[in-house]
C-alpha cells in the first residue's frame, strides 16, 4: 500500500504546480519584475516568474531529487540503520521518472523550436 501513498502524494503536487500555472492564464501585460527583465503581471497585481524562472526551477527540483536518490542510495550501501529498501527503490523510481519527463519536455521544445525554424517566411 505505499504505492497508493506515493501516487497520492504526486496526485497533490501535481495539482499544486496547476494552480502555480493558472496564475499564467490571465496577464495584464508586460512589466518589469526585476532588474529590467520582463515579466507578467496577473489581474491581481502578482508578480509571475518568466518561462526560463520556471523550467530552472523545474531542473533544481530534478537535480534535487536525483541528489536525495543518490545520497539514500549510497545510506543503504553503507548498511545505514533506518534505511529500507523499499524507500531506495521507491526515492530511484521517483528519479527516474522526474528526469524522464525532463527529457520529454527538452525533446518537446527542440521539436517545436524546429518547426518554427523551418517556417516559411
Amino acid at each position: 500500500m505505499t504505492d497508493r501513498v506515493d501516487i497520492n502524494r504526486l496526485l497533490v503536487e501535481m495539482r499544486s504546480l496547476k494552480s502555480q500555472t493558472q496564475a499564467f492564464q490571465k496577464p495584464q501585460g508586460i512589466n518589469p519584475i526585476s532588474e529590467g527583465q520582463p515579466g507578467l503581471r496577473t489581474e491581481a497585481g502578482r508578480d509571475v516568474p518568466g518561462f526560463g524562472e520556471v523550467m530552472a526551477q523545474a531542473l533544481n527540483k530534478v537535480n534535487d531529487t536525483q541528489k536525495a536518490s543518490g545520497a539514500l542510495q549510497a545510506a543503504y550501501e553503507r548498511g545505514e540503520p533506518g534505511v529500507d529498501i523499499t524507500d531506495v527503490m521507491v526515492a530511484s523510481q521517483k528519479s527516474s521518472v522526474a528526469f524522464q519527463a525532463t527529457l520529454q519536455v527538452r525533446n518537446k521544445l527542440v521539436e517545436a523550436y524546429r518547426d518554427i525554424m523551418n517556417m516559411p517566411i
